[in-house]
């Protein structure tokens, strides 16, 4: 099973930016889609954003169209989330997950991911 580490949280206002990373160790990324979800208190977990293995297919919640970008790096074992334009109501902890050639439309599930990491979190100010 792959193990995911998260980094790259932290405090900022809102308009400014952020990039979070997710490495991977134990497995090679190539074969594993990649996706990120985020909780906010009291809240269920929600999904942000998915890349395929092959990077062809590349999904997000509406919510964050236009502002957040996922990409990978298949060659150091990581998944980005750069997220530009932070508005308050994108405070949340932020979560990294992986499947072996999982197969997701344009909203998955969390529990369609078998790996995850242990989050990062994310504060927005006003």
């Amino acid at each position: 099973q792959v193990q995911l580490v998260e980094s790259g949280g932290g405090l900022v206002q809102a308009g400014g930016s952020l990039r979070l990373s997710c490495a991977a160790s134990g497995r090679a990324l190539s074969s594993y889609t990649m996706a990120w979800f985020r909780q906010a208190p009291g809240k269920e977990r929600a999904f942000v954003a998915a890349i395929r293995w092959s990077g062809a297919s590349i999904y997000y919640a509406d919510s964050v169209k236009g502002r957040f970008t996922i990409s990978r790096d298949n060659a150091k074992n990581t998944v980005y989330l750069q997220m530009n334009s932070l508005k308050p109501e994108d405070t949340a902890v932020y979560y990294c997950a992986a499947d072996r050639l999982l197969l997701v439309g344009p909203d998955p599930v969390p529990g369609a991911f078998g790996s995850w990491g242990q989050g990062t979190q994310v504060t927005v100010s006003s």
